[in-house]
């Protein structure tokens, strides 16, 4: 996935920072934001993503500009308030209930200035790309290779990826755009827009959402 850091990036301009970003990982999104000398606070749940964060923060000698902190996606340990939040490549799709979905949301909510933004990608498969993929070892990349099962019923994603390196498995959770428009009015956000891709194209039924939310200016 490389069609989001521009994306991002662009948002984050817009904003002029600093930015929080929840699901920071290896800095994938974060790195080229602190590179247009826009502050990051970064948020992961995962010490050793931090520390590859970290040494690639380091290397591009921006590390006046990214706060790594240890934290959850539902309570991220973040006193400031700023005008963006971001959560890219899927991060919401890791909590399995609403009641977490939720949570996560008036969590990010609770981060931002009145009109700021929460802006975050997630999916919903189709029908297709669950016949195409499920239960199949597919080579990704030379050598890695990932597999995907596919619960219908319970609308998870099993997913599976080896290498030389090693095997890892994660499991993804999803729900449609209907149920995140409510998830997102509940924690008292407002949608600006929903696109369906990165390029800002609108969301047109597809299988990916990248939604732009706002917390209302006060009264």
């Amino acid at each position: 996935m490389t069609e989001d850091v521009p994306f991002y990036v662009d948002e984050a301009r817009k904003d002029g920072g600093p930015v929080v970003e929840l699901g920071v990982g290896t800095g994938r999104i974060a790195v080229p934001i602190a590179a247009e000398g826009i502050p990051v606070i970064g948020v992961d749940s995962s010490p050793g993503m931090l520390e590859v964060c970290r040494e690639q923060v380091e290397l591009a000698g921006l590390a006046a500009l990214v706060d790594l902190r240890l934290g959850d996606l539902c309570d991220p340990p973040v006193g400031e308030r700023v005008g963006l939040v971001i959560c890219p490549f899927r991060a919401y799709l890791h909590l399995p209930t609403d009641d977490e979905r939720l949570h996560a949301l008036r969590a990010a909510r609770s981060l931002l200035e009145p009109g700021g933004r929460l802006v975050f990608d997630v999916f919903a498969p189709g029908a297709r790309d669950i016949a195409e993929t499920h239960g199949r070892w597919l080579e990704r990349e030379p050598g890695i290779f990932e597999r995907a099962d596919w619960d219908e019923l319970r609308r998870t994603l099993t997913l599976s990826v080896r290498g030389t390196a090693g095997e890892a498995t994660m499991k993804l959770a999803w729900i449609s755009p209907p149920e995140w428009a409510e998830l997102l009015e509940r924690a008292g956000l407002e949608v600006e827009a929903c696109y369906g891709w990165f390029d800002r194209s609108p969301y047109r039924d597809g299988e990916d959402t990248i939604w732009v939310a706002r917390s209302p200016d006060p009264l």
